[in-house]
Parts: C-alpha cells; structure tokens; sequence
C-alpha cells in the first residue's frame, strides 16, 4: 500500500466533503445547507437551501423567520427557502433522473417535511453531519426503514 492509498477519502467521506461544498451556495441567512443524492458511487443530483429560482433570495430581503423570532425547526411556511434535500429532489425530478433506491449526504439531519419527500422517493440510506431540531424526521425514517448514519465532522 502507498501513501497516497491512506490519504483517499472513504466514499462516504468524499460524498460528504461534496455536500459541504455545495453548502457554500446557500442564501439562507440562517444555516447553509447541502446535499448529494448518490446511487451506485454516482452523483445523481445536488441541492441548497435557498429561494426558489427567480425570486430574490433572503440574502436580498431578510429573515422573516429571524425577525418573527422563529425557532429552528419550527413553522417552516414563514421561510422563503427551499431545502437542499428538496431542491436534490426536485433537480433530479426535473431532469428526469430516477433517484429510487439512492442515498442522500447532507449536512444536517432532514426536517420531517424533507423525511416525507425523502421517504417518498425512495431514498434508502442518509448520512448526514449535524442533527436538526425535529423528532418527528427521525421517527417517520425509521418506521419507514430508511437508514440514518450520522458521520463525524472533521
């Protein structure tokens, strides 16, 4: 084995460190937030959290949920942004490319408005970093056998 064999990133490592990146896109004033939706070693479509395309982002307007104190994980329609495991979701969606069976890297643990969409699409497996105020995701993945790893951040 050479040096450069024990520098290589494990997979999930590699997928991780690309949701991290794709994080960085964010316009959420609030927490940035990125995923990866892999299948087969292949990365099948990304998202962050964000305004939907062609409105000003939050960036621009403030935010609502800032100003109306709002607490994380609590009342998610006061948000201008979609989450990055929706807009992975809907990227795939919209380019018609099948994510049944897949699994989502992202850097927090989904909200249960994600889990329900995740649950849905079939996604099998999700890695993720950082926990997420909302016990109802972790309950509703479970009960419908989807399995959550959490991975160490570096």
């Amino acid at each position: 084995m050479n040096s450069g064999e024990n520098r290589r990133p494990t997979w999930e490592t590699y997928f991780m460190d690309i949701a991290v990146l794709v994080s960085k896109r964010s316009t959420c004033i609030r927490r940035s937030v990125g995923a990866v939706i892999v299948k087969d070693k292949r990365i099948l479509s990304t998202g962050y959290n964000g305004a939907p395309s062609g409105v000003r982002h939050c960036l621009e307007t403030g935010c609502l949920r800032e100003k109306l104190n709002v607490a994380s994980g609590e009342r998610h329609e006061l948000c201008r942004g979609i989450h990055a495991e929706q807009n992975a979701i809907i990227q795939a969606a919209y380019h018609g490319v099948s994510i049944k069976a897949a699994t989502l890297f992202c850097t927090n643990l989904p909200c249960s408005i994600c889990a329900k969409m995740i649950i849905n699409a079939g996604i099998k497996t999700i890695y993720y970093q950082s926990g997420y105020a909302d016990p109802m995701s972790n309950d509703m993945m479970k009960e419908a056998g989807v399995e959550v790893v959490q991975l160490d951040k570096k």
